[in-house]
């Protein structure tokens, strides 16, 4: 398991959050989804999920919509 550290905003206000993945590498749309799921995975409906099957531009498209913004991954 690894640990990624990513900085980002939410609605304006900066934050951050630790993820601990199995994979060795988490490109930035891939944090984008996980922090959708953070902060809308147990929404009622499942609209604000993007399909997994999503492309990386419609990913962060989505986050952006939400409030999730400037996504970076350390």
């Amino acid at each position: 398991m690894r640990e990624f550290t990513l900085h980002y905003l939410f609605n304006g206000q900066p934050r951050t959050q630790v993820f601990e993945l199995k994979q060795s590498e988490l490109a930035v749309h891939e944090a984008a989804m996980h922090l959708l799921a953070l902060h809308f995975g147990d929404a009622e409906n499942g609209l604000i999920m993007p399909p997994p099957d999503a492309m990386p531009e419609a990913v962060l498209a989505q986050a952006e919509v939400v409030g999730i913004t400037e996504v970076k991954v350390v």
